[in-house]
C-alpha cells in the first residue's frame, strides 16, 4: 500500500509529522528518573496525540467521530499492553516489535484535543550502566541530551477533498503513534502538566502570519534543564 504524501487524496498509509512533542524541558522527572539509575522506574510523558476537526501541516482534517471510534477501539491494545509504537515513521502498516520504542499507557480526550499518556520501553541494562541496547533506548538517550522529540500517527485509509480541505474518510484505521522530529498537528507538544495544554496553543494562522501563542518561558526552562544536563553528563 503506497504512502499518501501531505495534501495527497486517495486511499493509503497516513502518517502525520507529527502529533506532539516529547519535550525534556517539561519532563524533568525522566532526567531524575535516569540519573538515579533505577530499573524499575519507567519513564513518563504526556502528549497532545492528535486533535479532531483541525487541519494539521499535512493538509489533513480527522472528524471527531472517525478519530473517536478509532480510539476507542484502541483501547483493547491498551488494556492487553500491546499499544506499541517505534522510533522513526516506518512505510508500513504494521509495527515492527524489534523496533518498539514505547507505548500508549492511557488516552482522553479534552474538547477535541485527544491526550495520551506513554512510557519509553528501556531495557535494563540502560537504567543500570547507559549501555544501549534497543531503540527505547536510544529514545531515553535523545532525551537525556535534551533532545526534543514527537508523537505522529500512524494509519490507513483514504482522503478526499472536500472544498478547501482534505477530509480523513470513514475507512481510516488507527495503527500507533511513532516518535518522531516536528509537529503536525498545532500546538501538539508535551508538557509535564495536563493543565499546562493551554500554554502551548497555536494555530496554522498565526504560523502563516509568522506569530504564535506558545509561553516563551519554556525556553528559560529549557536552558536551565541544559545546566542541569550538563552537569549530570559531567558525572558520568
Amino acid at each position: 500500500m503506497k504512502l499518501l504524501k501531505p495534501n495527497e487524496i486517495g486511499k493509503g498509509i497516513l502518517i502525520e509529522h507529527d502529533a506532539g512533542h516529547i519535550s525534556p524541558s517539561d519532563n524533568r522527572h525522566i532526567i531524575k528518573e535516569i540519573k538515579e539509575n533505577s530499573k524499575d522506574t519507567p519513564i513518563m510523558m504526556y502528549a497532545v496525540l492528535q486533535k479532531a476537526g483541525v487541519e494539521n501541516r499535512n493538509g489533513r482534517v480527522y472528524p471527531r467521530e472517525i478519530l473517536e471510534r478509532e480510539v476507542n477501539k484502541y483501547q483493547t491494545l491498551i488494556e492487553q499492553g500491546r499499544a506499541l509504537s517505534e522510533l522513526n515513521h516506518p512505510e508500513s502498516s504494521l509495527v515492527d516489535l524489534e523496533r518498539s520504542s514505547h507505548r500508549v499507557v492511557k488516552t482522553f480526550w479534552e474538547g477535541d484535543v485527544l491526550m495520551g499518556e506513554l512510557e519509553i520501553l528501556t531495557s535494563p541494562a540502560y537504567q543500570s550502566t547507559g549501555i544501549i541496547s534497543c531503540v527505547g533506548d536510544i529514545a531515553a538517550n535523545l532525551l537525556r541530551h535534551g533532545v526534543t522529540l514527537g508523537i505522529s500517527s500512524r494509519g490507513v485509509g483514504s482522503i478526499k477533498s472536500k472544498g478547501n480541505q482534505n477530509i480523513v474518510q470513514e475507512d481510516f484505521e488507527l495503527i500507533c503513534f511513532d516518535l518522531v522530529s516536528s509537529p503536525s498537528t498545532p500546538g501538539a507538544y508535551l508538557f509535564n502538566n495536563v493543565e499546562d495544554r493551554k500554554k502551548y496553543d497555536e494555530t496554522l494562522g498565526e504560523e502563516k502570519e509568522g506569530t504564535n501563542t506558545i509561553d516563551t518561558s519554556a525556553g528559560n526552562d529549557s536552558l536551565n534543564l541544559m545546566k542541569k544536563l550538563d552537569s549530570y553528563l559531567g558525572e558520568m
